[in-house]
């Protein structure tokens, strides 16, 4: 079954901010050896930060698509990897600031193209940071600028795979001086994983709770 707008908002009605139908947030098993400096910041206390997830609609007739980077080589978090725009929140500001400045910052998003209709339950990662994921509708057509010392490419992706739960597996790979396993869902030459694909995990199952 085809996910529509109304069921992604239908799901979204059922959660208070932040909350998963009454589940606390996701936290990323860390596997040891530890980077030093992953490991600094999950003794200091975990950075907040937010991102938002884009759904792109063009018209009614249309399958939803999402919208996801590809984050540049040099970065020191999570360099080269697939993610949804969004980073570190400033001293005193809220989720939903956070997640549209960011987007405004990494993709040329105009926040008042953004309808959003949703916040998904905190997920801690095992770099150190306690990621707010907001939900939001963009129409297209929209124009995207990449900011080049952050983004490296902007790419959509059908919706219906990627929240497909037979298309998520879990994998192990030798990665930072370590075998760890990690949830994957690999699409179309992309290597989507991490704490992306749990986020993408944790909307697939609040969606399916109105399938």
């Amino acid at each position: 079954m085809a996910i529509t707008p109304e069921m992604l908002r239908a799901a979204f009605v059922r959660l208070s901010p932040g909350n998963e139908l009454g589940l606390p947030g996701i936290t990323e098993v860390v596997d040891e050896p530890v980077p030093s400096e992953i490991r600094e910041r999950l003794l200091t206390g975990r950075r907040p930060a937010a991102v938002l997830i884009p759904i792109l609609q063009s018209d009614a007739n249309k399958p939803l698509r999402l919208l996801l980077t590809q984050r540049t080589a040099h970065l020191r978090d999570h360099a080269g990897q697939i993610s949804f725009p969004g980073g570190g929140l400033n001293p005193g500001e809220c989720a939903v600031d956070g997640a549209l400045r960011e987007a405004y910052e990494e993709i040329g998003l105009e926040p008042n193209k953004v309808d959003l209709f949703g916040q998904m339950p905190q997920y801690h990662t095992g770099t150190g940071f306690s990621v707010s994921p907001m939900i939001g509708f963009v129409q297209t057509p929209c124009a995207f600028v990449p900011d080049p010392g952050e983004v490296a490419k902007i790419f959509e992706v059908p919706l219906d795979f990627i929240l497909d739960p037979r298309n998520m597996h879990q994998e192990t790979r030798y990665y930072r001086g370590a075998w760890r396993t990690f949830l994957a869902v690999p699409w179309s030459g992309y290597y989507i994983w991490g704490a992306t694909a749990g986020m993408l995990a944790q909307l697939s199952r609040i969606v399916r709770t109105v399938v």
